[in-house]
């Protein structure tokens, strides 16, 4: 059974419109793997349909994890699997406490069918050491867990809180969709720190991004270029280099002489 993140022939629409025209990706176990890209290209569009978004309409293709096509299963399904998505807006819940949020999701995946979900759930002392643990490593006060889930949030509140989800949750494989929108430097430092400690021989990761600046701090060994919902070129670090100098105006001209 493979960790490795493959998504062959993906095509997918909002409505009548076309987005993903035949996407052939694949992610493998322990890597980076950062798609790069211009506005409307398609990449937030693939990071929602991997993690289950219902807005969108599979027409074609299919995503293979852990030994299934994961396009047959629901969102929770799939986190259970290990996927997980760090939002590039994640939502606001008012009434709903960061604390009791991230209980009920790890509790969620420590369910087991036909257990009562009393004997598997995290006892509350330990999800407390681990909750401190978790946000003194991304440098959040304490008094953040009793603060109701992102409402209030400033956007690098909301990326931590995102990355401490990833803490507690361990996923194996990531996918973060562009992480780095509305972060100042101090605060995509902090949370690249904390993606950095989590990715490895344990936990995969899709880095989804407009610009080379992320990738300064969660370095990646394998780079895509997503074009008109397609994958266009791939490459190692030196191609995400190569854009941030010259843009993607010369990818454009190249592939359309190449037609």
């Amino acid at each position: 059974m493979s960790n490795d993140l493959e998504i062959r022939e993906l095509q997918a629409s909002i409505g009548d419109k076309p987005i993903l025209k035949g996407v052939n990706l694949t992610v493998r176990a322990g890597s980076v793997h950062a798609v790069m890209g211009p506005n409307g290209s398609g990449k937030s569009t693939l990071a929602n349909i991997v993690a289950g978004h219902p807005s969108y309409v599979v027409t074609g293709g299919e995503i293979l994890y852990q030994g299934q096509n994961i396009l047959e299963l629901d969102a929770d399904e799939r986190s259970k699997l290990g996927l997980f998505l760090a939002f590039q807006y994640p939502v606001s819940v008012p009434g709903v406490s960061v604390a009791n949020f991230l209980r009920t999701a790890l509790n969620a995946h420590r369910a087991q069918e036909g257990q009562d979900p009393k004997k598997t759930s995290i006892p509350v002392a330990e999800f407390r050491k681990q909750l401190r643990e978790g946000m003194k490593s991304l440098e959040m006060d304490e008094g953040f867990a009793r603060r109701y889930l992102n409402e209030g949030f400033s956007g690098g509140e909301k990326k931590r809180l995102e990355i401490l989800q990833m803490t507690l949750l361990k996923p194996t494989m990531a996918i973060m969709d562009e992480t780095d929108s509305g972060l100042d430097i101090d605060a995509l430092r902090i949370v690249a720190e904390g993606v950095n400690r989590l990715a490895g021989p344990n936990m995969g990761a899709l880095v989804i991004t407009h610009y080379q600046r992320l990738l300064t701090y969660i370095k990646p060994q394998f780079v895509s270029v997503m074009m008109e919902g397609r994958i266009v070129r791939d490459g190692g670090p030196e191609l995400a280099l190569e854009l941030e100098e010259k843009g993607y105006d010369w990818l454009r001209e190249e592939l359309a002489g190449a037609a």
